[in-house]
């Protein structure tokens, strides 16, 4: 079993701050037999995007633009139930939790460069066309 220890990197120099990672656990569902009645092995991980410094302020924007839907107050949450220990699922989640973030705070695109479709290329596309045009009209039995 691997040890969980932080700092949870997001991108580069840049990661999440342990103290600023609020855990909640409760009963999950699934499987687990009797075990599952008496163990708190869901893991709710939740993250203050909106009052954090730990994030540059760029990115920091970033994703709470592209994170709006999710968020509550500010705040971004995940959750983790899928392995019957609890450590498992909070490993599950920091993932989840690290891997959303850096998503989110990824650079946008590069904008697609629009560029002219050579003539000689519009020509074959042409020429191709007209001689299937012309494969077709010859199937049809029309001048027997």
């Amino acid at each position: 079993m691997g040890v969980m220890s932080g700092p949870y990197v997001i991108r580069g120099a840049v990661s999440l701050p342990e103290a600023e990672l609020m855990w909640r656990f409760s009963r999950s569902s699934g499987p687990g037999g009797q075990h599952v009645n008496t163990s708190d092995s869901q893991v709710e991980l939740r993250f203050d995007l909106a009052a954090t410094e730990s994030l540059p302020e760029v990115w920091k924007e970033r994703a709470l633009e592209r994170l709006a839907n999710r968020l509550v107050n500010g705040v971004v949450s995940v959750r983790s139930s899928e392995h019957r220990s609890q450590w498992r699922n909070r490993e599950t989640a920091l993932v989840r939790l690290t891997a959303l973030l850096a998503e989110a705070t990824a650079p946008p695109p590069k904008p697609r460069v629009k560029r002219k479709i050579p003539r000689g290329i519009n020509e074959r596309r042409l020429r191709e066309k007209k001689q299937r045009g012309d494969t077709k009209r010859g199937r049809s039995g029309r001048d027997w």
